[in-house]
């Protein structure tokens, strides 16, 4: 049987699942068949917006992009197949981990949504941080559930439900206030024995907020909790008329916990077992270990989450990565076309990211920070993307994508040097991800250089998070009993996978450190054009 009826038969069947995600600029419908492989697929581009000094998405933005985002899909499922969707085997939501959506009793969003963008809660994070003893990061929700009680914000009293942006969807289209562990673990510390919030911090909030005289108790806002492979309810007749504006669509669909961007990173990398790691490289770029074992101190630029199984992990979460960069190439496609070529985007992106290489190691004395936002592990609180040189520094074209490229992973090689170096966590393979790595080769030496590690990549890296919620939901569906969902990727969806490995040459990882000592004693200056430049 071709590929092609073998993927129209599980559609007629139902033997299928459905991954959206919620990205930073981009929101990707996946459909996979009964083999885990992509199918079909659909998107939709969207930006968040600076509004009243809040990074943020309306409401219509997030309906509409997923409305599109799944039109889109199923429109290529009626031009490759000749069927016109009406049911999936099971659906999944993921998105952009943590930032604070809270709404009334009639569930009427209260303030605007905060995204995870926002460096606006750094007295919650540190009175927190203090009274836990356990990094609670700006973004976390609870840091900005903390940080509008102390601005004594007006809807504070209002609350009846807290949660995360496909938290939110999932609600809205299931009926159920639910996330699973990893999202829920970018919400509030989690007890890893229980998998559930960790209790001795509840009950310290609370305690915290006791002379507010709020008319609720923390546990009673937050959302349930659930792991891989559990039911998360199913799609309601509203939902499905939410989802498909066609109404094609039929309700009953099984969910499966709506995971993270971090969660669904792992899963499309295969990397959820202990001593597995993983890079995610886009608008921002963050890396996450999965450890053997706790850290032995608290630290500011690691946070702790889980794995959608509920295994610790270290997470070092940048800010900035990508957009800095792709401005750049940017002002590349306006020189070509002034000059009257037609530009290939792929064509350019690979020149370029190619023409990196060529450069010094240690970028030829170049300086650049792609700080468009906030960036935490460096103390920043807003950003201003700069290029610096000195007059001696050897300006070319290749040193200046080089520095560009660097620039994108400087904050966090800051944090896993600590997880690396200093806690010395043991990992086996690091799985590299997302925008930074399509370019074959490039992206992947330059983060094996940055953190002296092999660095992976798989012929699935371009799937991203999409492709790993849709695994989710067909692991809740499909394991077998007992089957875990280490096992379950490792033998039903990565067997047999093809995947490239680069190791760091000495070199590379030389030159990284003398950029990285003039990153640190540049820092002053973009605190200058932060603080000049408004």
């Amino acid at each position: 049987m071709s590929n092609v009826m073998k993927a129209k038969e599980d559609i007629l069947a139902g033997k299928t699942a459905l991954g959206i995600e919620f990205g930073s600029t981009r929101i990707k419908a996946v459909l996979i068949g009964s083999d885990n492989a992509p199918i079909a697929s659909g998107d939709h581009q969207w930006e968040n917006r600076l509004d009243n000094g809040i990074w943020t998405y309306t409401l219509d933005d997030i309906w509409t992009g997923l409305q599109d985002a799944y039109s889109n899909m199923a429109a290529d499922v009626k031009a490759q197949y000749d069927v016109t969707l009406t049911t999936v085997g099971a659906i999944g939501f993921s998105a952009m981990m943590h930032g604070y959506m809270v709404f009334d009793e009639a569930g009427k969003l209260l303030v605007p949504f905060r995204t995870w963008r926002n460096s606006i809660t750094g007295p919650a994070s540190e009175a927190l941080t203090e009274l836990f003893n356990y990094h609670i990061p700006q973004r976390w929700s609870i840091a900005h559930l903390y940080q509008a009680i102390l601005n004594n914000e007006e809807h504070i009293d209002k609350i009846a439900f807290q949660t995360t942006l496909e938290g939110y969807i999932h609600w809205k289209l299931s009926g159920e206030k639910v996330l699973g562990v990893g999202e829920a673990s970018g919400m509030f510390p989690i007890d890893i024995e229980t998998g559930k919030y960790n209790a001795r911090m509840v009950e310290q909030f609370n305690e915290l907020i006791a002379d507010k005289n709020l008319p609720w108790k923390l546990e009673d806002i937050m959302p349930g909790i659930l792991t891989a492979g559990e039911n998360a309810g199913t799609l309601t007749a509203e939902g499905a008329k939410l989802l498909d504006v066609s109404g094609n669509l039929q309700a009953g669909i099984p969910m499966c916990p709506p995971e993270g961007d971090a969660g669904t990173g792992m899963v499309a990398t295969n990397s959820v077992a202990k001593r597995t790691g993983n890079v995610s490289a886009g608008t921002s770029v963050f890396a996450m270990i999965v450890l053997e074992k706790e850290l032995s101190k608290v630290y500011d630029a690691i946070d702790l989450v889980t794995t959608p199984t509920g295994n610790l992990v270290a997470m070092v979460h940048c800010n900035n990565c990508t957009s800095d960069l792709n401005a750049w190439v940017n002002i590349f496609k306006q020189f070509a076309e002034a000059m009257g070529m037609e530009v290939d985007m792929n064509k350019l992106f690979g020149t370029l990211y190619n023409k990196a290489l060529e450069g010094d190691k240690d970028c030829g004395g170049l300086l650049a920070y792609n700080y468009f936002s906030g960036e935490h592990i460096t103390n920043f609180e807003e950003g201003r993307p700069l290029f610096v040189r000195t007059p001696e520094s050897k300006f070319n074209l290749a040193n200046f994508m080089r520095v560009n490229l660097y620039t994108a992973l400087g904050a966090l090689k800051t944090g896993l040097d600590i997880l690396l170096k200093q806690e010395g966590v043991k990992v086996d393979e690091i799985f590299g991800h997302g925008g930074l790595f399509k370019t074959e080769g490039v992206g992947q030496s330059i983060l094996a250089g940055a953190i002296n590690t092999a660095v992976s990549v798989m012929e699935t890296a371009g799937e991203g998070g999409a492709w790993g919620i849709a695994l989710l939901a067909s692991y809740m569906i499909n394991k077998a009993e007992g089957e875990t969902l280490d096992d379950y990727l490792l033998k039903r969806v990565f067997a047999g996978q093809s995947c490239k490995t680069l190791y760091p040459n000495p070199d590379d990882v030389e030159g990284f450190d003398q950029f990285i000592e003039r990153y640190v004693a540049g820092l002053p200056i973009e605190r200058a054009a932060v603080d000049c430049l408004r």
